[in-house]
């Protein structure tokens, strides 16, 4: 049972929360052990159950999503957060993004697909539907610190191009030829040099300012 992902869904509608649970019962390497009709409940129910993944929605009442992920992140929470909502207007997803979650995805997304997202945010991947990298784009790439990339060195840049693609720091390490405490250590200096709280915005970064389609085969 090591291996199996658990689970932790926030949504203020019984009938999603019972469909995403319905579904995900019937997954062998994912348990639901939770739900909560709010940010506010979510977070006390993370906090209480420690889940790997949280699915979280982003428009609920009261507390919503981004204010429990911003807590989340207060708390030193290590849950994944995955945003699984109807909202993927670029003044939902980026503070969403930007509050910490792993990834953001639509609530239409087939069934056996979000079972590949949750296990995608689990194992440190950045997931993003295609709509949703669309209003990362739309975005005006001319702020937000685009010159502090002058500072990444080449190898850095090519970490941070393959975090941006979703690698994790053990692919990363295999598709460079490095070691991971070697990729763990690039990773650190891009954070530091880019004044970034974690690879999630790392990789927010890098798609915003063309780092993610450098060096792409």
């Amino acid at each position: 049972m090591a291996d199996v992902i658990r689970v932790l869904i926030v949504d203020d509608h019984q009938v999603v929360r019972r469909g995403l649970r319905t579904f995900l019962e019937v997954q062998d390497d994912i348990e639901v052990v939770g739900e909560a009709a709010d940010g506010a409940a979510g977070v006390d129910r993370a906090e209480e159950l420690r889940p790997d993944v949280i699915l979280m929605d982003v428009k609920m009442p009261g507390s919503d999503g981004v204010e429990a992920l911003g807590r989340l992140s207060e708390l030193g929470n290590p849950a994944r957060v995955l945003v699984v909502t109807s909202f993927t207007e670029r003044r939902t997803v980026i503070p969403a993004l930007r509050a910490g979650a792993a990834g953001y995805v639509h609530k239409d997304i087939d069934p056996e697909a979000l079972a590949g997202a949750i296990r995608a945010v689990h194992a440190g991947h950045v997931l993003l539907q295609p709509e949703v990298a669309g209003a990362l784009l739309a975005q005006d790439a001319t702020g937000g610190g685009a010159g502090r990339g002058g500072s990444l060195t080449d190898r850095e840049r090519q970490v941070l191009a393959l975090i941006a693609r979703g690698r994790s720091n053990r692919e990363i390490a295999r598709a460079l030829v490095l070691s991971e405490k070697t990729v763990k250590t690039h990773v650190s200096n891009i954070l530091m040099k880019l004044d970034l709280a974690d690879r999630t915005q790392a990789a927010l970064w890098a798609v915003r300012h063309g780092i993610s389609e450098e060096n792409r085969p």
